[in-house]
Parts: C-alpha cells; structure tokens; sequence
C-alpha cells in the first residue's frame, strides 16, 4: 500500500505530466526498444509511428496519478488493456522493463525537476499500478480459451466492400474453439513481408455462430508508406489454407442486457465488424437494434447484403446507411433523431471518427460515460481521464 506521502507527491506531478506526458513516453519507447529490440515482435510499429501508443501511455499514466487514492477508478481502464495485453502475450516479467525505462524517461525528459523524492515516489507508484494490471492479467490468462499463440487454417476468404476481407479460420489442433462474444477481437501474428520482426494484430469478430470456427475481418490499411504492414500481407500472400496464427479472443467491448433499451450501433469503415456480430446476435434474441454505418459509398460497405438480409427479416431491426459521398459528415442534427434517453448507444470506428461523433454527442449533452465505444487503435489516446 502506498504512504500518503506518496500518494501526495505523485499528486504534484499530474500538471507535469499534462505538459510532459507525450515526451517522456516518447523518449520511453524510444530507449526501452534500443535496450530490448525483441519487444519489438509485440508493439505496434505502425502506432508508434503515428503517435498514438505514446499518447496511450501517457494517458494511462496521467490516470494512474489523478487517482493514486482510489486506483479501482481506473479499473475499466486497466481492463480494457489488461485484455490487450493478454491477447498480445504480455507477461509479468516484462513490467519491470517497463518500469525502469519508464523512471529513466522522466528523469531524462524533466532533468533536475525530477527530485529523489519524485523519482522515489513514481518509483513506488509504478510499482503498485503495476501489480494491479499484473494480477487482472493473471485471471485474463488463466481464463483464456488456448495459450500463446495457436495455429489456424484459413477455409474462406470473401470480398467485403472494396477495401475489406473476411476471413473464416478453423484450429489444425485440438483447440476448443470457445463461445464467442459479439465484440471480442482475435490477434493475429504473422512475419510480413520485409519486416524484421513478427507483427501482431487486433481483428474484431464479425460473427459469434458456435459451430467451431472463428471469423475475423481485415481492412486494407493505407498504401505507400502508411499501407498497413500486416493488412496488405493479409489480402495478397494468404489463400483458402493457409495457416495463420492466432491468440485466443479477448476484449470488453460487449452488449449489456439490460433489453429494455433500443440498441442503437453507430460504425464508420472497419468498425461494422464488430457492430454486424453485436446486430446479428441481437436481432435473434429480439431486441430492438437500429444499426447505422457512416461509409464513403455505398459500394464500400462491408457486409451490406448481410445486413440489409437480417433487416429484411426482423421487423425489430432498422438499418441506416449515411453515405459520405452523398450525405456528407454525420451532424448532431441527423444523430439527434436517433437518440433519446431510452438508447443505449454502442460506437466503433477509427480514431479521426471517434473524436468527431464525440465532439457532435456532446452537442447533445452526450458525453463518452454515456457511451460504450471502442476505438480502432489505442482507446487511452481518446479517453478522457
């Protein structure tokens, strides 16, 4: 347990860490990966490029300082990553790396500032933060369907869209696939193509049928020098059986039951993914679901024929597709005859469409505690703490 001390000192530096925050955990990846280059195999290289890991973290650990007193405020937080990290085959021994190149970043980014007492004091801190991702992970790991990462053979792939592919694997071993939850994600490693290290990735689960097989979806990411170095691999090296390697699913992004609510499932690109598992499984239990998918055309969006058939089958699904090409960015006005206080509101999609239905619900006095979202790419990086 912490000494109020401690905890008062690791208090004085959250206006530091607001100013600092992004260029100590710059300079922390930065030396953590020239001293440990195998940790390589496991961070995503294409979020360090684009900011956005640096921004997690620093986020995290600003959260971690505003509430040293009361650190299960941060509990959904550390659940949320606690699953990643699990999926990603982070293990304990790899915290205290963490933790000694973390403190070295503060001490080389904030100079003399960072007094004995200070380093002493986020030295401890670290520590306990650490241990309460360290034992959520230990139940995630205990409770996870296989170990490591396990092989799998791809049996379909189909177009979704232009830009998008759904893949269908089964396990070539005995692995039990597990019931699946609409929301979860699988990861995906895999050695790309002129990359030296291996390259993981997080692919949401586009259905949640039990029938032993598990079905993800990849979106072609960028091209040139910002193509997606797993994605492109994805699309143009593997077949109908293949084999891939995958970790059991993981995540918190899930329907809650309270079915008294309209669900209503707000997705821009890759976020119907996981949106068309939570509509498909939903719409079969009989909930009312209005699903609505921000997309460029309507050529582009993935799993439209599905959908439009689940809609046509269920009168308690409504299905509405805003095109950009057409109908242009998705407003407060047009959200404003969707919502009302009797919709639970689920939300997925990238990060840029992330912060702008943010920035339009709040014009509706919707805040993110009034919304379950899940961004793609790190969710800290758009968190409010």
């Amino acid at each position: 347990m912490l000494s109020e001390q401690t905890k008062e000192i690791v208090k004085q530096t959250v206006p530091v860490l607001e100013q600092y925050g992004n260029e100590i955990t710059k300079v922390f990846y930065q030396r953590m990966f020239e001293a440990h280059p195998e940790l390589l195999n496991i961070f995503n290289k294409s979020n360090q490029k684009q900011g956005k890991q640096q921004t997690a973290l620093a986020q995290t650990v600003l959260a971690a300082a505003k509430h040293i007193d009361h650190l299960e405020a941060i509990v959904p937080n550390v659940n949320q990553i606690a699953h990643k990290h699990r999926a990603l085959q982070v293990k304990e021994e790899h915290y205290p790396i963490v933790g000694e190149f973390l403190l070295k970043a503060i001490k080389e980014v904030l100079g003399d500032a960072a007094t004995d007492d200070i380093m002493n004091a986020w030295e401890e801190a670290y520590g306990e933060i650490a241990g309460v991702f360290i034992q959520m992970e230990k139940a995630m790991y205990e409770a996870a369907a296989w170990d490591d990462f396990k092989s799998f053979k791809i049996t379909n792939i189909e177009d979704q869209g232009t830009s998008m592919k759904s893949f269908e694997v089964e396990p070539v071993d005995n692995i039990k696939v597990p019931e699946l939850v609409a929301g979860q994600y699988i990861t995906v490693r895999i050695k790309p193509t002129n990359d030296d290290n291996l390259a993981l990735r997080h692919y949401s689960i586009y259905s949640v049928k039990n029938d032993g097989k598990i079905r993800f979806a990849v979106k072609r990411e960028g091209e040139g020098e910002k193509k997606g170095l797993v994605s492109h691999d994805l699309h143009d090296k593997y077949s109908i059986g293949d084999t891939i390697e995958l970790s059991a699913p993981a995540g918190d992004f899930k329907v809650e039951s309270d079915k008294d609510k309209k669900l209503l499932l707000l997705s821009s690109g890759a976020g119907v993914t996981p949106m068309f598992a939570m509509l498909e499984d939903e719409a079969y239990k009989g909930r009312n679901v209005h699903f609505i998918h921000v997309n460029e055309a309507e050529k582009d969006v993935p799993f439209k024929e599905e959908v439009d058939a689940l809609n046509a089958m269920n009168e308690n699904v409504e299905v509405t597709y805003h095109l950009k090409e057409k109908d242009g960015y998705l407003t407060s006005n047009e959200l404003s005859n969707w919502i009302n206080e009797d919709v639970d509101i689920y939300l997925c999609g990238g990060i840029t469409f992330m912060d702008t239905i943010f920035d339009e619900l709040e014009k509706l006095n919707i805040g993110q505690a009034d919304v379950h979202f899940e961004p793609f790419g790190p969710k800290m990086s758009i968190t409010n703490v």
